[in-house]
């Protein structure tokens, strides 16, 4: 917290907060779009966009970073939107058995290839939920921060989603 009040302070010390939190908010962009370039003009755009409006950010009970990871998930969303760009979804074997074991209780194979096909069906927002939940094991808070929404509605939203998912999977047996 003392660096952020630093930074807001004198500008020339966003370096420490760049070099603490740029490889995390690049990993997250490249999950996203499996481009290195792309992820690198994305990632600049950020903190860009933090280092210029660093005096306006004010503590909330998240962290510093959920802040970041917000303009990183709106700055991925419009470039989506103004590109019409295809969205990837990098999904770790641990997230997903985690997700089907949340949803319905069972782990195999098949069931895997069954959920990748009930997450096509979510829509992006809610994709995205499950990412920041479960690709990326992020607490329901920093969701919250990220997505611009109150704690209490982000676990109602991703438990809504895996009622959904579980329903897709079930109609799918």
């Amino acid at each position: 917290m003392l660096q952020v009040e630093a930074a807001k302070a004198d500008p020339a010390r966003f370096n420490v907060l760049y070099e603490k939190y740029y490889k995390s908010i690049f990993v997250f962009i490249h999950r996203r779009t499996n481009d290195e370039d792309l992820t690198a003009d994305i990632t600049s755009q950020v903190f860009l966009k933090a280092l210029i409006n660093i005096r306006k950010y004010e503590y909330k009970g998240v962290p510093f970073s959920a802040w970041l990871f917000r303009i990183a998930f709106n700055e991925l969303n419009m470039y989506f939107r103004k590109n019409d760009a295809a969205r990837v979804v990098s999904i770790e074997q641990s997230s997903i058995g985690q997700m089907i074991h949340d949803a319905q209780e069972e782990d195999t194979s098949h069931a895997q290839q069954q959920m990748l096909q009930a997450l096509k069906q979510l829509e992006l927002e809610d994709i995205q939920i499950i990412e920041l939940r479960f690709f990326e094991k992020r607490p329901f808070a920093e969701v919250a921060g990220i997505v611009g929404i109150t704690e209490s509605n982000a676990k109602v939203r991703v438990y809504r989603i895996l009622d959904k998912l579980k329903k897709l999977l079930q109609k799918k047996i």
